[in-house]
């Protein structure tokens, strides 16, 4: 598949998305076993994580909807100028609260497979007008794509504090991990700066029936918008009981060590990488929401497989098969998100299906470390099963009919 049809405003988009996503990969390995270092509890440091989603939840539901009036650039430029900001602090100090701050801002340790944070929705909506909407399954799988394999290079960068050392990490050795984020920042910085925003969404003075006829379509999209938040709430909470915390949980459960863990993440991630590039190319053939979910399904079925895996090589076996199957869907389930609603408010749209995930996803990163700190260990895996079973069950049936690959077939 050519990328011909991919413009250079896109190009760069998602160029400053694998830039962005190498210091993540190093994070997601590495994040929560420098606390651990640092002798934090499981309590507290599934504390930092849900302080991170609901602060960023809260910032993603103010950013969306504003960039469909002001525009989209300045706001990724003013992301990328905090990451720099807080990853020197995290660098240059160990201090709990500073850390904290910082961690909480920054997003630390989150994995967000090189997406800005709560600046997600700006980026999708930027994105999303710079292509053609039935392009939208494949340009938003490959943006996706980007971010995973730049955190699987960046997950293999977390490695090295053990290797160079030939010991178990201190909380100093950790430390450099924020130098990748810095150079991450960078890079992506200066590609935002040279990418062209359109204007926000001009505010016109209807005629009396093309008010009704808006009016009329809004109630629709609402409609759609309340459905896909209601679902994502047993996704957010499934995914939040497993996700955050995972390199933490191989580690108590196997005594893994960066060493061990960051080699199979980084696998994983650029496993999921080509399945991303794989589903978006199947989302022409088959629509986007019965690739999403039958490609999830099979990730589902080897979730409790690596909850109760006997050793470290077959939890990991059962982790990148897992995450290349469920997590190769996120590009495709953006891509439905924005086309339930027309072009001013896909800034809207892209915040919603954002936060209506990272709120309750928020809370399971502390109920997983209770679980782990009373010695819990596959608690947390069975009841994110039963949660994403339901998810999958009511995806399909509430939104097969909207999904945006077969409207387009259908009028072609």
């Amino acid at each position: 598949m050519t990328l011909d049809f991919l413009p250079r405003t896109a190009r760069l988009l998602i160029a400053s998305r694998l830039a962005r996503s190498l210091g993540q990969g190093a994070l997601v390995v590495d994040f929560a076993l420098y606390l651990h270092a640092l002798h934090w509890s499981a309590v507290a440091i599934g504390g930092v994580f849900m302080g991170s989603l609901i602060f960023g939840a809260v910032l993603t539901l103010l950013l969306g909807p504003l960039s469909d009036r002001l525009g989209r650039r300045q706001f990724l430029i003013g992301y990328e100028c905090s990451q720099l900001v807080v990853a020197a602090t995290a660098l240059l100090t160990a201090q709990p609260l500073l850390l904290t701050a910082a961690a909480v801002i920054g997003g630390f340790g989150r994995g967000a497979n090189g997406s800005p944070g709560p600046f997600a929705p700006v980026e999708q909506s930027w994105l999303m007008r710079a292509i053609e909407r039935g392009h939208s399954g494949v340009v938003f799988s490959l943006n996706t794509a980007a971010g995973f394999l730049g955190m699987g290079v960046g997950a293999w960068l977390a490695a090295l504090p053990e290797w160079l050392g030939g010991r178990a990490p201190t909380p100093a050795d950790y430390r450099f991990l924020f130098v990748i984020v810095l150079l991450g920042s960078v890079s992506s910085l200066t590609l935002l700066l040279l990418a062209r925003d359109a204007p926000g969404a001009p505010v016109n003075a209807d005629t009396e029936q093309q008010a009704a006829t808006a009016a009329a379509s809004r109630r629709q999209e609402n409609g759609l918008l309340r459905k896909l938040m209601a679902v994502n709430i047993l996704n957010g909470i499934g995914i939040g009981l497993v996700g955050p915390l995972l390199a933490y949980w191989f580690f108590i459960r196997f005594g893994a060590g960066p060493g061990a863990i960051a080699p199979m993440m980084s696998i994983a991630f650029v496993a999921t990488g080509v399945a991303s590039l794989l589903s978006g190319a199947l989302t022409r053939r088959y629509g986007v929401v019965d690739v999403v979910v039958w490609l999830r399904l099979l990730g589902l079925l080897l979730l409790l497989p690596m909850a109760f895996a006997p050793s470290f090589a077959w939890a990991g076996v059962f982790y990148v098969l897992r995450s290349a199957l469920s997590r190769g869907t996120i590009g495709a389930r953006q891509a439905l998100g924005v086309s339930l609603v027309g072009h001013g408010r896909h800034g809207l749209a892209a915040s919603l299906n954002m936060v209506s995930q990272m709120l309750p996803l928020a809370f399971g990163p502390l109920i997983a470390g209770v679980f782990f700190q009373a010695g819990w260990l596959v608690a947390p895996f069975v009841a994110a099963t039963g949660l994403q079973a339901a998810y999958l069950y009511f995806y399909r049936r509430l939104f097969r009919s909207h999904d945006p690959a077969r409207q387009v077939s259908n009028r072609s």
